[in-house]
């Protein structure tokens, strides 16, 4: 029988290959998921959460997009405003995500992280409309590093912002996206090398 540390070290490897295959899939040119899971570790450190709640959150930042693989929309990869059915169905991933960490036996804190990964501070965002303190912190977390990492990387529809222009970009959508006590903390890190743009690279 494997030890516990054994089994923890082969879900690892598997979370990474699962992060290996979303952002290819996504057509992301950079390791992005990994690259998520380092800033939001920073970020959650600032916070001194605790390490079992920083285990959850580098576990959800690694496949907080299967459900786009699973649902394998040829739109997600489009480069045009998606229509509105589209959008409608993409707003499904985030639940497919939840069902598909629960059927890898991920924790039931990481399976709502990748569901509530889309919420926005102002309750505008999907699948369940949170809203501020409702949306769990390590959430509130992630929807601004994946954001962050987004904008800062190669896509083959997607020029990057560089790191002050997508600094700016969060500046901006605190309090509406973002929680503003993780905007402040996000903007405090630097000497980061996943901070930097790939445009800048």
């Amino acid at each position: 029988m494997e030890s516990f540390s054994a089994q923890e070290e082969n879900l690892e490897d598997s979370l990474l290959k699962i992060a290996e295959l979303t952002d290819e899939f996504e057509g992301y040119s950079h390791p992005h998921a990994t690259r998520i899971a380092a800033l939001a570790d920073a970020v959650a450190q600032k916070f001194n959460l605790a390490t079992h709640d920083r285990f959850s959150l580098r576990q959800a930042s690694l496949v907080h997009d299967i459900g786009e693989v699973v649902m394998d929309r040829d739109y997600i990869k489009s480069n045009r405003i998606l229509r509105d059915d589209e959008r409608i169905d993409m707003q499904r991933h985030p639940v497919i995500g939840e069902q598909e960490s629960a059927k890898r036996g991920l924790s039931r804190a990481v399976q709502l992280l990748v569901r509530w990964h889309h919420e926005w501070w102002n309750g505008m965002g999907y699948p369940d409309g949170l809203e501020g303190e409702q949306i769990p912190f390590a959430a509130r977390i992630l929807r601004l590093v994946d954001t962050y990492c987004a904008l800062t990387d190669t896509r083959p529809f997607n020029t990057p912002l560089s790191e002050a222009e997508a600094r700016q970009y969060i500046t901006e959508w605190a309090g509406v996206e973002f929680d503003p006590k993780v905007v402040k903390a996000f903007l405090e890190l630097e000497r980061l090398r996943e901070l930097e743009s790939f445009l800048e690279r």
